[in-house]
């Protein structure tokens, strides 16, 4: 290459390199997003009848899940994937609060969901109250659903995601419905480090 090829080819690069720079200061910086407030107050009453609210889970990181109790699919396989995860972590589950949260207060009364929650990790609570109580908690937490009438009955559309908290009531992150349970696991575990 002949010196004045080498000369050219170095201008046009600190030109294309000045360019870019100049573009970059030149671009709007946007402000970071506005984080999303999910949690919040709620009194709800447990599998015994006895007050529970928001204040009582402080002090201990918590996973908590909206759901009930004649769910078909989604509410056993995750309260499953929730007791797989409690037994791998052994002691450290200890450390947790894990709420189940009806969002069938109609049907699912402190005794029905005791019943059910028997079948999975007795570690899990149970939470459940009045329609309105059950409304002010969902809308709170940022979750779905809606009573839906099928033959025979009804069934309840809600949110798939697990919630999970620090021990200051300040949410983490969610676990998605259908993903590798180790996933979750490893999520939890991050979330007991905090």
């Amino acid at each position: 290459m002949k010196t004045w090829q080498i000369a050219l080819a170095a201008i046009f690069a600190g030109l294309v390199i000045g360019g870019a720079l100049a573009f970059v200061k030149m671009a709007p910086t946007t402000p970071p997003a506005a984080k999303i407030a999910i949690g919040g107050p709620f009194a709800l009453v447990d599998t015994q009848g006895r007050a529970v609210t928001d204040k009582d889970l402080l002090g201990k990181p918590v996973v908590m899940f909206f759901g009930f109790t004649y769910c078909p699919e989604i509410c056993p396989t995750t309260l499953t994937e929730m007791t797989g995860w409690m037994k791998a972590l052994g002691k450290d589950a200890d450390r947790l609060n894990v709420v189940f949260v009806s969002v069938d207060p109609e049907r699912d009364t402190p005794v029905q969901l005791k019943t059910y929650l028997s079948n999975f990790d007795p570690r899990i609570r149970g939470l459940t109250g009045s329609p309105e109580a059950v409304a002010s908690a969902a809308k709170a937490y940022r979750v779905y659903y809606k009573k839906v009438e099928v033959p025979g009955g009804y069934t309840v559309d809600h949110s798939t995601a697990i919630l999970l908290f620090d021990a200051k009531g300040q949410f983490f992150e969610p676990i998605g419905y259908g993903g590798p349970p180790e996933r979750g696991l490893d999520q939890i575990r991050r979330l007991l480090k905090l």
